[in-house]
């Protein structure tokens, strides 16, 4: 009898995590568990090393993350500890049983200073304690053959709290709503990113495990007024978007002013197709209708 791989799911209960729960029906190859820090705490090296004693798991998609940019300014230990710890635990305990990861990092470690796509092989440039917390995270798996790292970019989704979903519940509560023009990236889809995560597995298994960083994100780019402009008109809401500037809104966290990645590594080493971000808005923005979100 043929044992069927097993995937473990951390931060089960975000937004990539829950894309991940719905999109691993459609890979029913697999088997899969879905933790979150209710289940284990990865954060506590010897009850996560008594997890994985008794639990057997061949691969490790890791969504576990402090994703609260500005609050991360104050909090510093509760960012590294989760952002950096994490990833430097799971990447120890898969070098010692021989298990995958693909740990999820950020397009914050790019500098955001130039206007051409940013690439994998570019120094990082981590400024606000979210992105150097991110980036530690990364370079304790740098030179690990066991691990993945992929960074992507405006993640948002039907689920959890993201820009989607507060653009339009902002928009039943306002006439008008002023989103900055002066930052400029790709917004990312849970769940075309969840898609592919599953698919890189599948052709690990297949064609082997390509170690190295990857970015992700969706086709095309814009800022988070367009970003804002296309949600409103996507929902047919009665919302005027209003384009300010950054200074105009100031945050507690540095952003990266471009933040566009180069995808060209991935798509060619995995084969994968990515979407246009329009396209893939539209296809979080009928679901949202279909469960009466809007």
């Amino acid at each position: 009898m043929i044992r069927m791989k097993h995937i473990l799911v951390t931060g089960a209960n975000g937004q990539l995590g829950t894309s991940l729960k719905v999109s691993s029906t459609r890979f029913d190859q697999f088997t899969y568990s879905f933790v979150d820090i209710h289940d284990i705490d990865l954060t506590n090296e010897s009850q996560a090393d008594s997890f994985f004693r008794h639990t057997k798991i061949n691969y490790i998609i890791n969504c576990a993350a402090f994703t609260a940019v500005d609050q991360a300014e104050k909090q510093h230990g509760p960012a590294f500890k989760v952002n950096a710890g994490i990833p430097k635990l799971l990447g120890r305990i898969c070098r010692e049983n021989k298990v995958y990861l693909i740990h999820l990092s950020t397009d914050y470690v790019y500098h955001g200073k130039s206007y051409f796509p940013h690439h994998e092989d570019e120094k990082p440039d981590a400024e606000s304690v979210y992105a150097q917390s991110k980036l530690q995270g990364e370079m304790s798996l740098w030179n690990n053959p066991n691990a993945i790292i992929i960074r992507t970019s405006w993640l948002y989704s039907e689920y959890g709290n993201n820009f989607l979903r507060n653009m339009i519940r902002l928009a039943t509560e306002k006439q008008e709503l002023e989103v900055v023009f002066d930052q400029t990236g790709t917004p990312t889809y849970a769940g075309d990113l969840a898609e592919s995560l599953l698919k890189i597995i599948q052709f690990s298994e297949n064609f082997g495990f390509k170690a190295g960083i990857y970015n992700y994100s969706n086709e095309g780019l814009c800022s988070w007024y367009d970003f804002a402009v296309e949600i409103m008109q996507l929902t047919r809401m009665n919302c005027k978007v209003k384009p300010i500037r950054t200074h105009e809104y100031p945050l507690p966290a540095k952003r990266p002013e471009y933040s566009v990645m180069d995808k060209s590594k991935i798509k060619n080493t995995f084969g994968l197709i990515i979407p246009h971000w329009k396209q893939s808005l539209s296809v979080a923005i009928n679901n949202l209708e279909k469960n009466k979100e809007i």
